[in-house]
């Protein structure tokens, strides 16, 4: 958390859980996340258990939640742009993490998009939201005034709380 206030860095906890990420994966539902990027020229995989991963390094990762109505929410969290040694002061990753993977610092697996691709953050969410498109069908629509309120109340009264930032899970 000092590092986080030293840099000016919100910390958001997402309903999925899993690990911190700055800013456990199932290959199905990324499979056309990985199309996308690989439109892109990237040479990208699904790296069990949960990332996305490239020549240069993890790009991002999945979670899931299993919610009691019966729905599953998945979705995936990937890097655009990183200060890689800001990272480093913000997250804690424990060194079981790091040694998995076969390197010394949660900075030498990341590998932003930005760097990969040359491309404007918009043009990607622009090839991202096509993509979704064309494999499973998409219909624009507004969100109504009365989603926005309940998306503000559950803010205020869940998620922008200290109980929730700091929960362990």
């Amino acid at each position: 958390m000092a590092g986080a206030q030293r840099h000016g860095v919100e910390v958001v906890r997402r309903i999925t859980g899993g690990a911190a990420m700055f800013v456990e994966s199932y290959a199905f539902l990324d499979d056309w996340v990985l199309g996308v990027l690989r439109e892109l020229g990237l040479n990208v995989w699904y790296q069990p258990l949960n990332d996305i991963a490239s020549d240069g390094g993890k790009i991002g990762g999945a979670a899931q939640k299993r919610l009691g109505s019966g729905a599953v929410l998945h979705h995936v969290t990937m890097s655009y742009s990183i200060d890689a040694d800001k990272m480093g002061e913000v997250l804690r990753v424990g060194k079981e993490k790091l040694s998995d993977k076969g390197i010394t610092s949660a900075s030498q697996r990341v590998d932003p998009l930005r760097r990969q691709t040359g491309l404007a953050r918009e043009v990607i969410i622009e090839r991202l939201i096509e993509g979704f498109r064309r494999r499973f069908g998409l219909v624009d629509g507004p969100v109504s005034e009365g989603e926005w309120e309940r998306a503000r109340e559950l803010i205020e009264s869940k998620f922008a709380t200290r109980e929730w930032l700091l929960r362990v899970p």
